[in-house]
């Protein structure tokens, strides 16, 4: 395995999922998220204030490309799939592994949308946001795991490296 990104929704774990698959597979960590803020000089949500989707999306898209790294598990952020070339660029990079959580669930663990820098336009819903990505993850993932099953996050991690293992056969 060259590398693997975890792509869904806000709170789909894919931050803690990815930590725990990269101290599995002895595998490094990206969290784009933290590239970006690291790059753009604020915090997501400053920038989605500051700028709009339109140009988070853009600052995203420039991040995700500037990866050029093996052996690590990469957690971009939910809106990666908004972008051909950045989604293309992590296909390109390895497996794509899709965290699927239904919504009522991602409701239940988010409590900070506001907050959180999610690239949703003002007046959107998780609903509407995920109504418009849920196809995207799907269409772009090489493998989905259904993390709906009230299973933990550790368990998740345990599931994808299973899946993946089967995949690579």
């Amino acid at each position: 395995m060259n590398n693997i990104t975890l792509i869904g929704m806000p709170g789909s774990g894919k931050s803690t999922v990815g930590v725990l698959l990269a101290k599995a597979l002895g595998f490094q960590f990206v969290d784009v998220d933290l590239l970006i803020q690291q790059r753009e000089g604020a915090l997501l949500q400053e920038l989605l204030d500051n700028r709009g989707v339109e140009p988070f999306l853009d600052a995203e898209e420039a991040a995700i490309c500037s990866l050029a790294c093996t052996g690590a598990v990469i957690a971009p952020g939910g809106s990666a799939v908004c972008r051909a070339g950045a989604i293309g660029h992590l296909r390109a990079l390895g497996r794509v592994v899709y965290l699927h959580v239904p919504l009522p669930e991602l409701e239940r663990r988010i409590h900070n949308i506001t907050t959180r820098g999610i690239a949703m336009a003002p007046g959107q819903t998780l609903a509407d946001v995920m109504a418009y990505r849920a196809p995207l993850y799907d269409k772009y993932a090489d493998l989905v795991i259904d993390c709906g099953g009230g299973q933990t996050l550790a368990q998740t991690a345990r599931l994808v490296l299973e899946r993946l293992n089967g995949l690579l056969r």
